[in-house]
């Protein structure tokens, strides 16, 4: 005979095949009823902690199961029939390690029931309600279920808060070679009461891979501001270039303005243009620099995002420099020189 130790179903004040509906109600009264901020009785404090237990067994199909089958003393791994073998619990060990504060203000939605239930005013149970039954005075003490509390005192459906948007400004040369950003933010997170917060910095570790484009978003789900009535929100990094000193980002491929003279632009010239890594690369032209004319030198430009092993290209655009005066001789000799059309 299968040794039973404590009996959830007299607990929660239910008997056993009871149906989730039962149980759930029946956490609901108990809880309310034995609360030690309501009920200043000696052992309401144990009596508490008890019925969460009874709940969270009770409530979990696995646990409720092996209870079911084999009492606490299986449940809690402790000699029950059989062993591991023939069905019985095997290598499953439980032992409630659960704040029964924190289950209570998990089940209300994070509410403080009592506003509803009891006499605020005062922080006590109203004398005249029936202790049996705390919502007998409310003509719901036949409602079953977390949802049969009426119209007015229904669990309220936790919302998650809209996403948290930081701007990461990255340098070409961090999305040329990837890296890692540590970002450090400040949120609010519930304590195990789940009903006072506190508040704290974490340090989120971004991947920043090869090639990612401006806008590029990184989530991290829930890691922002948490409360007892709301789903914390996502925390999203939108990737921003920085401006460099040098280049300009067009895609994957990176463009670099070389200042010539008139000079060069009309009789060809040699332009030693630097790249992201440090190098220089020599790109020559011996036709007139017409405006707006670029030159292009493959593979020097950034990761492409979906094949990183591959790069985009340098672009070298020219920026004319003209003279700010000329002599009248050399008025006269380009004169000579150029046609009017």
């Amino acid at each position: 005979m299968v040794k039973m130790g404590k009996d959830y179903y007299d607990i929660l004040g239910i008997k056993k095949g009871a149906s989730e509906d039962d149980i759930k109600k029946a956490y609901r009264k108990q809880a309310l009823r034995f609360h030690p901020d309501k009920n200043k009785s000696p052992g309401a404090e144990e009596k508490f902690k008890e019925i969460a237990e009874a709940y969270d067994v009770l409530s979990d199909p696995k646990k409720k199961d092996i209870y079911d089958r084999y009492g606490e003393e299986g449940l809690k791994g402790g000699g029950q029939p059989g062993g591991g073998g023939c069905g019985g619990p095997g290598s499953f060990s439980y032992s409630f390690q659960g704040d029964p504060h924190a289950i209570f203000a998990e089940f209300f939605g994070g509410r403080n029931p009592f506003d509803q239930f009891f006499g605020a005013r005062n922080g006590g149970m109203d004398e005249n309600m029936d202790t049996d039954d705390p919502f007998a005075r409310f003509g719901m003490g036949g409602c079953s279920g977390m949802g049969g509390m009426g119209p007015h005192t229904s669990v309220v459906k936790k919302h998650q808060d809209p996403p948290v948007v930081h701007d990461l400004l990255v340098s070409l040369e961090e999305v040329l070679s990837g890296c890692k950003k540590k970002m450090k933010i400040s949120r609010k997170r519930l304590n195990p009461d789940g009903q006072t917060i506190r508040t704290e910095d974490k340090i989120l570790e971004v991947q920043i891979k090869k090639g990612w484009k401006e806008g590029t978003k990184i989530t991290f789900p829930k890691e922002g501001d948490q409360t007892p009535t709301n789903i914390p929100a996502d925390v999203v990094f939108v990737l921003k270039d920085k401006a460099h000193p040098v280049f300009k980002r067009d895609g994957s491929d990176i463009v670099y303005t070389a200042k010539i003279s008139l000079r060069d632009a009309l009789c060809g010239c040699t332009v030693n243009a630097p790249t992201l890594d440090g190098r220089k690369v020599t790109v020559s032209t011996t036709d007139i620099v017409q405006p707006g004319m670029k030159r292009r030198v493959s593979g020097e430009g950034l990761p492409y995002p979906k094949r990183p092993d591959r790069r985009g290209d340098l672009l070298v655009e020219y920026d004319i420099k003209f003279p700010e005066r000329l002599s009248q001789s050399a008025r006269d000799t380009i004169a000579q020189v150029l046609p009017r059309s």
